[in-house]
């Protein structure tokens, strides 16, 4: 039988992989989940010596089973090549008694790559299986990461365009310059008068609204998504949970079989939803850590079982994270609740009016396989400082809260076997964050002195992607309201 995907809002909206990656969200508002967990042999003394590439395919090949073998491994390989700065492409650093897993490597410098630099292979592909010939206009909103790598994963693909919205003054410095001077005929980058919360529920709203699409529909135009609400985008994810477990494998670490607990840095809840389908799959997986910022409305739900957005939004210094809304956690909430479409549709439905929703059961039981914590600025700032004096390794403020939550729950004996912390970021995409908690007075450097101040403090080369934007001239410089967005999505796509 073949692998399909229904959607959280309605069970009998079932789709193939190829359909649920070219719609992006279901046409229902819903988001698309496999229908079934299928059984797999997880022979370690086999993956452990599989390289990246090969245990991509043997993770995606699971869930894309429409996909034939030859057209899957093309699109593998079309993506983790020499644009990765190394060949294991998901390096596993070893720092005192932890596990770095390093998601930087890739040509923007963030863990988004390792799923949108796959994605557009994918969607291409799709779109020739369906016999889909409309343009595919790709709607993304970025608190940071996401942006950048969906422009550089689907620059001058032909058939698509691509819009990326942004919180204006809510990225790093670095963030926002490597979207503003993106290349492509096909990518249009729009700063907005708001949060991250505000541009994704605007760009929700969009793909939900009919007679929008009706109207792009007749310019041979359709919608979909480069978010992980798509699930072209969620399932590479889980390739790296079971890599980081094969290297641990390998270097004798760990016994086969033994659980591995993983440490995520969490915003819009799909980097950690990934972990939490590959131990789905089978993966030995302890705890997966859901590690929040000052933003903790994952860590509150986590131990009151109440999501409440209506609270104040903080910017803080690792900003992919500064999030109230976190659209993939409707995913996980129709799992905890057995698959139930009708209370699922009632929490959004609170969500949506009231801000707030309670889960109608004991979270503990129905999350088991969960942690929250989190690390404030001080204590964020703190860990990056004690690893590098104490290391010399250098993290990003992301990685940051992740190190120093699983600091926290060490100190409260809350964890058991080795954990794995998962590195979303190079330092150099957050440089003056970083440099400040080393100690580095930074006020008045430009962000080339940053940069080679991080270089000569990390000891590691420049990225690709940080040569490319020194010089870079900026392509992008449109600014709209929320509610101006509709309007700039049309005139971009229809030159009305």
């Amino acid at each position: 039988m073949k692998m399909q995907f229904k959607s959280t809002r309605n069970q009998d909206n079932i789709v193939t992989a190829s359909q649920a990656i070219v719609q992006g969200l279901a046409t229902d508002g819903g988001l698309y989940v496999p229908t079934e967990w299928p059984s797999i042999d997880l022979d370690w003394s086999e993956l452990k010596e599989m390289t990246y590439q090969e245990l991509a395919y043997f993770v995606m090949s699971i869930f894309f089973d429409d996909f034939s073998e030859a057209d899957l491994k093309a699109c593998i390989d079309g993506a983790y090549d020499e644009k990765f700065d190394t060949d294991v492409i998901a390096p596993l650093a070893k720092v005192g008694d932890d596990y770095y897993l390093e998601l930087f490597h890739g040509p923007t410098i963030a863990f988004k790559d390792l799923a949108l630099q796959i994605l557009p292979h994918l969607m291409k592909k799709s779109a020739e299986m369906n016999a889909n010939d409309k343009e595919i206009a790709i709607l993304t909103a970025t608190s940071g990461d996401t942006g950048k790598a969906a422009m550089a994963g689907f620059a001058d693909v032909p058939g698509t365009k691509i819009i990326v919205f942004y919180p204006q003054g809510g990225v790093s410095t670095i963030q926002e310059k490597q979207m503003v001077t993106q290349k492509g005929d096909n990518t249009f980058v729009v700063a907005i008068e708001g949060n991250f919360d505000d541009a994704q529920t605007e760009v929700k709203r969009l793909f939900n609204d009919e007679a929008l699409r009706a109207d792009l529909a007749s310019e041979n135009i359709q919608f979909s998504s480069a978010n992980s609400m798509n699930i072209g985008r969620l399932i590479p994810q889980v390739v790296y949970y079971f890599y980081a477990y094969a290297q641990l494998v390998k270097h004798e670490e760990i016994e086969a079989g033994s659980p591995v607990n993983f440490m995520v840095p969490t915003g819009n809840f799909g980097d950690i939803l990934a972990g939490y389908y590959a131990q789905k799959l089978g993966l030995p997986v302890g705890k997966l850590v859901c590690a929040s910022n000052d933003n903790t409305v994952l860590y509150d739900f986590f131990n009151t079982g109440v999501y409440d957005k209506n609270r104040e939004f903080k910017l803080t210094i690792s900003p992919s994270m500064d999030i109230l809304v976190s659209s993939n956690f409707e995913r996980m909430l129709f799992h905890a609740l057995g698959d139930d479409v009708a209370q699922l549709s009632a929490l959004m439905n609170d969500l949506d009016e009231k801000g707030r929703y309670e889960f109608p059961a004991d979270v503990s039981e129905k999350f088991a396989s969960f942690l929250g914590e989190f690390a404030d600025e001080d204590e964020t700032k703190a860990e990056i400082d004690r690893v590098y004096q104490e290391y010399d390794y250098l993290m990003d403020p992301h990685t940051g809260v992740a190190s120093a939550s699983l600091q926290k729950l060490k100190a409260k004996d809350a964890l058991s076997g080795p954990s794995v912390v998962v590195s979303t970021a190079s330092p150099y995409k957050f440089p003056q964050a970083v440099l400040k908690a080393i100690g580095q007075d930074v006020e008045h450097a430009t962000d080339d002195e940053l940069v080679a101040n991080i270089q000569s403090a990390g000891n590691r080369d420049y990225p690709n992607a940080i040569k490319e934007i020194q010089t870079a001239e900026v392509r992008h410089n449109r600014v709209s309201t929320v509610a101006d967005m509709k309007a700039t999505v049309v005139d971009i796509l229809t030159g009305e």
